[in-house]
């Protein structure tokens, strides 16, 4: 992976600023980017036009990628140089180890700095159906008690002795199954007791 700390951005403006940390809101607690009526609501505009012109500066400063006239397409980039441990990786596939060592650091804008967030590098395609792809960067968020997490959360699951995989999680009774989003993979059923729920997913990060 590139070294993540030479990624530099430019400068905001406060209309820019304000487009860009509601984004970030809104992409922390949906999963997935806003359509264009929805940034311009969120806005209070009547026109499409400067929403579009504020996602193209997001673009050229190197804050966001965004497929023109595509809403949906439009993820973040800005800010990703420090404070976040990179801990390794995770096969979005089958399963493979974990690794303990910190590799990197990603840092975020401030609305997504909750404590403990961790960063892991995607390993395989099972995820492609949620656009997450072999070598993006996903920002987990840790959880503290699964018997919470809503059914198809999308978190990364420890299997002692097997190793981590990143799935949609469902619980039905005793037992967990861990589903891909690619039809190619069979789901991972596991007895509950035999899996850690290591962190939920906040966000996904790819390197040009």
């Amino acid at each position: 992976m590139a070294p993540i700390d030479a990624i530099e951005h430019e400068e905001l403006t406060p209309a820019q600023q304000e487009l860009y940390t509601w984004l970030a809101a809104y992409i922390s607690s949906h999963r997935h980017s806003p359509s264009i009526r929805q940034m311009m609501e969120a806005m209070g505009l009547r026109s499409p036009a400067p929403i579009q012109s504020r996602l193209r500066h997001l673009q050229q400063k190197g804050w966001i990628t965004w497929q023109g006239g595509q809403a949906r397409t439009l993820q973040l980039l800005g800010g990703l140089n420090r404070g976040i441990p990179v801990l390794g990786a995770v096969a979005a596939g089958g399963l493979v180890e974990a690794f303990d060592d910190v590799q990197e650091h990603l840092d975020l804008v401030p609305v997504l700095e909750t404590q403990g967030l961790f960063a892991l590098t995607v390993n395989g395609d099972s995820m492609v159906g949620v656009h997450i792809a072999d070598g993006d960067v996903v920002l987990m968020e840790p959880v503290v008690d699964p018997s919470k997490l809503k059914p198809g959360t999308i978190v990364s699951a420890l299997v002692p002795g097997s190793g981590t995989t990143l799935k949609h999680f469902h619980r039905d009774g005793a037992i967990v199954r861990l589903e891909a989003a690619n039809p190619a993979y069979a789901p991972i059923l596991v007895p509950a007791d035999q899996v850690a729920v290591q962190g939920k997913l906040v966000a996904v990060w790819r390197q040009a």
